[in-house]
């Protein structure tokens, strides 16, 4: 299904179904959906709850902004569109004033000498200061080292899981 704007972005799954939201996607649902980023290495999931309605999204940003070689790329896939246009998404649907955010990923996934380098951090730090600029504090987060980790954003309690190979499961 298509956002309001005619992007094909964003989803709304079922009753008690989950949405994988793939790099550049974002997914609005309710409780008891969960959804799920999966393999964010560089990239960063912001997931944002309304504990009132128990509704909330993910984003799975693949780049904090757009640049010249990419201007009109698809927007979602930069933090500094999709988190505020996730926040807005959120509002339209009835959101309450108590959102609240948790991030995962960013991690430094490529060579010290490549131009992707720090790219996992610049993406975290983007993706936190829309949050601060859009007022949604950020209770916790799994960011940075050297390894992928999949999100899952539960629903019904605002739940936050950061899975990975290496470390296991950690609870935000």
């Amino acid at each position: 299904m298509g956002s309001p704007d005619g992007r094909e972005a964003w989803t709304v799954p079922s009753p008690r179904d989950s949405c994988h939201v793939g790099i550049g996607e974002i997914c609005v649902s309710y409780s008891p959906d969960v959804l799920v980023a999966l393999a964010l290495g560089s990239c960063v999931g912001v997931a944002i709850y309304d504990p009132v309605r128990r509704m909330g999204g993910l984003a799975h940003v693949m780049l904090p902004c757009p640049t010249d070689a990419h201007p009109s790329a698809t927007l979602d896939r930069f933090a500094s569109y999709a988190v505020p246009y996730l926040v807005r998404r959120l509002s339209v649907d009835g959101a309450s004033d108590r959102l609240t955010a948790r991030i995962v990923g960013g991690a430094a996934m490529f060579a010290s000498d490549s131009a992707m380098a720090g790219i996992g951090q610049r993406n975290a730090d983007e993706a936190r200061r829309q949050l601060v600029l859009a007022g949604v504090p950020v209770l916790a987060e799994d960011i940075g080292s050297n390894h992928a980790r999949t999100m899952e954003f539960y629903l019904e309690t605002g739940k936050v899981l950061a899975r990975s190979y290496r470390y296991g499961i950690k609870e935000l």
